[in-house]
């Protein structure tokens, strides 16, 4: 196939715009899958995509499609549209020449479309606008238009209008791919004359009998089976077993050439070695990576255990499958007193703890207990040493610490304008700072702010979903280390300390924090034939504190008959006996805290 008559473009917007529902009726029109085959979100293959209506890892698909009796190939990599997986879009726009930029025309656009937006723009890629769901009776479509005219600074009647429900202009926008996006560039006289190749990996997953599958974008020269390749980062050498396009499902072909978008077979069955963004490249004419190589880094992090610690085997083993193909979220293990061993594990966001959590319950058949989410403290001690913490109960005690530095989030929120006044307070309650406040649109506002991401992960979207009647949207980004006014806080039940409780707060919100902890803690744990303090500590002082009443145990009832008549002396002596029999048991006892505790608490914190 003539190298000219490949369009290769992803699909950009905003969670639930209507990505997948669009590339469903794009694969129609192509006849890539027959109607009988055809199901909702087809390239969405796993079943947690389908329930949540979200997609968590992009699928590539390759269309055939004619036009003017002329036919061409249109490579579709789908994209997840949440703000975690930010770097599988950036992967999928690095394999393409354009972009559908997808607006809801019910919505208008969203902070997440304009983020996305950017990064479309900064990759030199050609955007093509198109508002979905104009065929719902909600649709604003004529306002939305020019809000999209503003941003873009376009003419409104160049923006297309589709409806991924009825089909609504579909084939015009294949049309429109065809005549607006390039086709990819001839491969450079060097790498020709050299017959070298190079292939991009934006994403791969693991099968048990062929290994790593990996998904490659060639830049140069062409790919076939039984060739020996190199990954030129990782400088892993391997054979090829096989190599071929997605129609969606994997279809195996003779060779894959430049601009074309596909797979290869790698055979490798150990984590770490396949990355995305890595160059694939011959081994006996290695060619240099291409640039813009990236690892990403977590900005999240939660301990993972079993509910039984005979299940810790089958999380090791599943945590290892899970890292094979995706290289985003990384763990290393560790043991606790009260939880047993488990491992700490670092992710992309809330949502991508989440779907993880998710996919080890269903795909491993794993009951997990998921600690408190924390991030990543830098602290400087007064012994002159520095010192990174990733968890909670390994901060260093307030009286040592000198300095803590903690990683702050540049955030965007688009909003109805008569919720700005609402936001206003509650952005001062989560320590942002304001920025910018300007018009966006007909009667809605953009705010750009900074805030601290241990904010962001304290209910941040949850409440301001309910503050905003759930229309405002949100985007943010990573930005710098900052100063942080924050010490640990420690949770002891009966003079013990609960590491799996313990967490970092803020220092002007500790005492509120330690009174909520605690007051939560009493209502769930189960009460002992002792009775027993749950404390929360700060500051090296005991912030709260709440008493848990002992069982009562009648021990003047002997069988079933009452200790009665005779001199009241006896009854007395009973009583004391129970009396000093429970102070021996409460100096000495341990309470041994169940693992439906612990999930209580680390369910009703996380909600």
């Amino acid at each position: 196939m003539d190298i000219k008559s490949i369009r290769n473009f992803s699909i950009i917007a905003h969670i639930d715009h209507g990505k997948s529902t669009l590339a469903d009726r794009m694969l129609e029109v192509t006849a890539t899958i027959e109607k009988r085959k055809m199901k909702d979100q087809v390239l969405d293959s796993m079943e947690l995509e389908r329930e949540r209506g979200i997609t968590i890892k992009m699928q590539p698909v390759r269309m055939e499609y004619a036009l003017n009796n002329e036919k061409y190939i249109l490579n579709l990599i789908d994209t997840p549209g949440h703000i975690d997986f930010s770097y599988e879009v950036s992967r999928a726009l690095k394999a393409v020449e354009g972009s559908i930029l997808l607006v809801d025309a019910t919505q208008g656009v969203q902070a997440q479309t304009l983020t996305t937006l950017q990064m479309a723009r900064d990759s030199g890629l050609v955007i093509i606008p198109v508002l979905s769901k104009i065929d719902s009776p909600l649709a604003m479509v004529d306002e939305v238009k020019m809000e999209v005219a503003v941003l873009l600074d376009i003419d409104p009647d160049s923006i297309l209008l589709v409806s991924g429900k009825t089909g609504q202009g579909v084939s015009q926008l294949l049309n429109e791919i065809i005549h607006r996006i390039p086709s990819p560039k001839e491969p450079s006289l060097e790498v020709a004359k050299n017959d070298g190749a190079r292939a991009l990996v934006f994403d791969f997953k693991y099968d048990n009998h062929r290994g790593v599958i990996v998904y490659v974008r060639v830049v140069e020269g062409e790919f076939k089976k039984g060739e020996s390749l190199l990954f030129a980062v990782s400088s892993e050498k391997f054979i090829c077993l096989e190599v071929g396009t997605f129609s969606p499902e994997e279809e195996s072909k003779d060779k894959i050439g430049t601009g074309e978008i596909g797979y290869i077979v790698t055979g490798i069955k150990k984590p770490g070695i396949a990355s995305v963004g890595d160059t694939i490249t011959y081994t006996k004419k290695p060619a240099h990576a291409l640039p813009g190589y990236m690892n990403p880094k977590p900005v999240v992090w939660a301990s993972v255990y079993p509910e039984s610690q005979d299940d810790f085997p089958n999380l090791k083993q599943a945590l290892s499958r899970l890292r094979l193909s995706d290289s985003s979220f990384s763990y290393e293990e560790e043991s606790s007193g009260s939880l047993g061993r488990g491992y700490r594990c670092g992710f992309l966001g809330m949502l991508h703890l989440e779907i993880i959590a998710e996919r080890l319950n269903r795909e491993f058949d794993l009951e997990l207990i998921v600690t408190m989410p924390s991030i990543t403290y830098k602290v400087e001690l007064r012994n002159g040493k520095s010192e990174t913490i990733y968890s909670p109960h390994l901060f260093p005690d307030d009286g040592n610490v000198l300095k803590i530095f903690e990683p702050w989030v540049n955030v965007k929120i688009i909003t109805p304008s008569i919720y700005t006044s609402y936001l206003m307070p509650f952005l001062y309650e989560h320590e942002a700072t304001i920025k910018s406040t300007d018009n966006f649109g007909d009667n809605r506002s953009a705010v750009d702010l900074e805030m601290p991401l241990r904010e962001l992960m304290r209910n941040f979207f949850d409440d301001m979903k309910s503050l905003t009647s759930g229309y405002a949207s949100i985007s943010y980004e990573i930005g710098e280390y900052k100063p942080a006014d924050v010490v640990r806080m420690d949770i002891i039940v009966a003079n013990e300390v609960m590491p799996a409780f313990s967490r970092v707060v803020s220092r002007r919100r500790v005492e509120d924090e330690a009174k909520y902890q605690v007051e939560k803690l009493q209502k769930i744990i189960p009460r002992q034939q002792f009775a027993f303090k749950i404390q929360a500590k700060a500051l090296g002082r005991i912030i709260s504190s709440e008493a848990v009443s002992a069982f009562r145990k009648d021990v003047l009832m002997h069988g079933s008959k009452v200790v009665g008549g005779g001199d009241v002396s006896r009854k007395k002596k009973l009583l004391e006996k129970q009396k000093k029999g429970k102070k021996r048991m409460q100096s000495s006892a341990k309470i041994n805290i169940s693992h439906e505790v612990f999930l209580k608490m680390m369910r009703s914190s996380n909600d």
